[in-house]
């Protein structure tokens, strides 16, 4: 067959819409594919200063010295979500990716900071990476399956969603990111039911904190929610939860917590209770390394744009602290759209040693011997879109 100039341009024509129409059903096919999908996030950033300059440690209000009397990256999340629907057999995901001094990243290699259990900042960025499922077994039992946030716990792993600006000691000693698969299964408006199984954390690695993954730990969690003819009570919740490892070195968190409406309308309060078993024997020479620690909180809403918000903690540990004291207390002002902006003066105090189980020094590195309180002020701004 001979082709001239007409039959050519033809043929051009066709590929040309054979190729669009390619495109087009690509381009369908992934919109499809993302159109339930939502990105989300926060940037968080902040300064802190500390009078008297000491160069204590303590994850839970600074990270180490690089947010000490400095201004600070904390945070920058973004997440996508594809939640699920109702149907019986539905799926999702969630990713958290995060950045930042603050950020909860995923355990690669053993940890260097065994002063915090499960509160590492490592270089991968996956703060959240699971699937989601549900099974139409009774009201359906909707899975988590990967990388998702901890189950226990007053506070979010997200700052900017805290009453406070600064980590509670609580957070401190919970895990942060827990890696397995977890069911929730609502029995009623007034109680659900969580459980699942993850790689186990420890301390098996000369007092490092690591991940054993031929071991799993158990993950539970009952949540009961006050119903509607609770009266001023309603929506308040009761949580019991546990982490329990079965390796001899393993980390075993066990916790209760609680949020409680007042007749009082803008205020509100908590509670928070975190006991922390470390059966390693090897570690600090102590056959039972536990720690305890009790929290109060109260949040009250002044104005449509005005927040106060008082923490107070109390911890009992085997660590060089002791025992001690911890206060917070945060303004919280709404003064521009999707900005979270606050103001928070935070006192530590240990009983024995030093607030954070560390000396004192100051500003030029002389020692000061032990200190006994510590005092932060810090300011924070966080935008969330």
């Amino acid at each position: 067959m001979k082709f001239n100039k007409w039959t050519l341009g033809l043929a051009a024509v066709g590929a040309v819409s054979l190729a669009s129409t390619v495109r087009a059903d690509e381009l369908k096919a992934l919109n499809t594919l993302v159109s339930n999908t939502t990105i989300s996030g926060v940037i968080d950033v902040a300064a802190q200063y500390m009078p008297g300059n000491v160069h204590n440690y303590n994850d839970s209000y600074y990270n180490g010295n690089s947010k000490l009397d400095a201004f600070s990256v904390n945070q920058v999340i973004i997440s996508l979500d594809k939640p699920l629907d109702e149907s019986p057999w539905a799926s999702g995901y969630h990713v958290d990716l995060n950045w930042g001094s603050d950020a909860v990243g995923i355990l690669n290699t053993p940890a260097n900071n065994y002063d915090s259990a499960y509160s590492f900042s490592v270089a991968s960025p996956i703060r959240q990476a699971y699937v989601t499922l549900r099974t139409p077994i009774g009201n359906g039992i909707d899975w988590k399956a990967g990388l998702f946030d901890n189950v226990l716990g007053y506070e979010s792993n997200t700052m900017s969603s805290n009453p406070n600006y600064s980590h509670s000691l609580g957070w401190g000693v919970e895990p942060t990111s827990q890696l397995g698969l977890i069911g929730t299964y609502k029995v009623c408006d007034a109680l659900a039911v969580t459980g699942g199984l993850a790689n186990t954390y420890s301390t098996y690695y000369y007092g490092y904190y690591g991940q054993n993954v031929s071991e799993k730990t158990i993950l539970g969690a009952v949540t009961l929610t006050a119903p509607e003819s609770w009266g001023w009570a309603k929506g308040g919740a009761l949580t019991l939860g546990v982490n329990q490892g079965f390796y001899k070195y393993s980390v075993n968190n066990y916790y209760a917590g609680l949020t409680l409406p007042t007749p009082i309308k803008a205020l509100t309060v908590g509670f928070a209770f975190d006991l922390v078993g470390e059966a390693n024997e090897s570690y600090n020479n102590h056959k039972d390394d536990s720690i305890w620690i009790a929290g109060a909180y109260a949040s009250f809403q002044a104005t449509d744009k005005l927040s106060l918000n008082l923490r107070g903690e109390y911890v009992d540990g085997y660590t060089s602290s002791g025992r001690g004291e911890e206060v917070t207390l945060t303004a919280a002002y709404n003064l521009w759209a999707n900005v979270v902006s606050r103001v928070e003066l935070r006192w530590n105090h240990a009983d024995t040693g030093t607030p954070n189980g560390y000396p004192g020094y100051s500003s030029n590195d002389n020692y000061e011997g032990e200190r006994s309180d510590d005092f932060m002020i810090a300011f924070n701004v966080a935008y969330r879109f």
